[in-house]
Order: structure tokens, then C-alpha cells, then sequence
């Protein structure tokens, strides 16, 4: 996996071991995070929606938390605003959970936090999980941020292609900054790899039956 963060902080990503005797996936589900590595560590890392080959998908799937503060629910992390927050009520650790109609592939995570508002409330480590459903997660990394400030982008990968295909994706928020027991996220937003344009593509037809298809309209 690789992470990124545009940040006055610091971010150390640390890679799990899964035992694999307990919920083993199947063929085809998400493989373990014993997969992963850390490539890179960008300290520029750009907004979201400033990166080229991604597109969000966050509005085709379902979310749901394991509490909030009334007033502070899940439609705060995907409002656009980095004025407002999901704030937590209860004990940790805290879930987000995103559950896709479909197997999707999942390219990159980005959360936005800001410790210099937040303080206490916010996230210190954060568990990645992908799977089919609650009962078979597996966790393939753990973020570790300090005193962040800005977009923390995590690129996810399966080991052997570079993105996961899974039906949910879980953030685990396992502790906050000072020891504080509820957590503020400002924004959440998750990518897939974008389609390529038809001029990406190439169709250099020589045959006038298949040139007809040269233009996608």
C-alpha cells in the first residue's frame, strides 16, 4: 500500500499480519495484508479531487457508523465541507462501514483531518478492512498518523493488482490523539481506477466495418 499526506504532521504506515485460520477468505475474496507493502511515503500529497486516473465512488455505496453525536452523522463525511464533521458517541474503536451493491474496485482512501481544530479528537491509528461481509474481514493495513493536518491518501492494493475488489470496506478508528475516547472525521471520499476516454483507447481500425466504432458516442 502506498501513503500519502499533505499534512504538517507525520504518517507511518504499518503493515499486519493476518492469521488466516480464523475466517479464511475463499477464492476470490480479499487477500490477506500480509500482501502489502509500504512503497512511499509522499509528504505533498494532493486533495482527492485533484488526482488524475481516479474517480469517486463514494455516492455508489451505502454508509453507516457505529454511533454519532446527533447533529454529526454520516452526511457530514461526504458533504463537501471541511467546516463540518462525523463526531462519534461511544466507545471505541469507532466504525465506518461502506458497503457496495457490487464487488468494486477500490484504488484509493482519503480522509481529511485537522489536528490544529480537533485536537483530542483526532485519529492517531486507523484499521483498513475489506471483505464480502462483517463476518470475514480482513484487515490489510493500519495507518498511524501524527498531529495531522490535511488529506491523508491511502492507495490500496491486492498484492497482485493495484486496487481491491470488495463489497465492504471498513475504517477502524483505534484510538485519537491525547487518549480521546470520540473521534472527529471531516471527509471521507474513496476511488476507484477512471475508465480510459475513448482517444485513450487507441482503436486504430484499418477495416471500414470496425472503423465506424473508432468514436464512441
Amino acid at each position: 500500500a502506498v501513503v500519502s499526506t499533505q499534512s504538517t504532521g507525520n504518517l507511518r504506515m504499518e503493515v499486519t499480519q493476518q492469521q488466516q485460520q480464523q475466517h479464511a477468505p475463499s477464492a476470490g475474496n480479499p487477500p490477506s495484508s500480509s500482501e502489502h507493502t509500504v512503497r512511499a511515503v509522499d509528504p505533498n500529497a494532493l486533495c482527492p479531487t485533484a488526482m488524475v486516473g481516479l474517480r469517486d465512488i463514494g455516492a455508489q455505496a451505502t454508509w453507516w457508523l457505529s454511533s454519532c453525536k446527533p447533529g454529526f452523522g454520516v452526511e457530514h463525511l461526504r458533504d463537501g465541507s471541511l467546516e463540518t464533521y462525523w463526531q462519534s458517541d461511544g466507545s471505541q474503536p469507532h466504525f465506518i462501514n461502506i458497503n457496495f451493491k457490487r464487488k468494486t474496485s477500490v484504488k484509493t482512501i482519503s480522509f481529511y483531518v485537522d489536528y490544529k481544530q480537533d485536537e483530542s479528537y483526532t485519529p492517531s491509528r486507523i484499521s483498513l478492512r475489506v471483505g464480502n461481509n462483517m463476518l470475514d474481514l480482513v484487515e490489510i493495513a493500519k495507518v498511524e498518523i501524527v498531529e495531522p493536518t490535511g488529506w491523508v491518501n491511502v492507495d490500496l492494493d491486492s498484492g497482485k493488482d493495484d486496487c481491491v475488489r470488495t463489497f465492504l470496506l471498513q475504517v477502524a478508528i483505534l484510538s485519537n490523539h491525547q487518549n480521546g475516547r470520540d473521534t472527529h472525521l471531516r471527509q471521507v471520499k474513496v476511488f476507484t481506477p477512471a475508465l480510459p476516454t475513448p482517444s485513450e483507447l487507441n482503436l486504430n481500425f484499418t477495416s471500414p466495418l470496425l472503423a465506424q466504432y473508432r468514436c464512441l458516442k
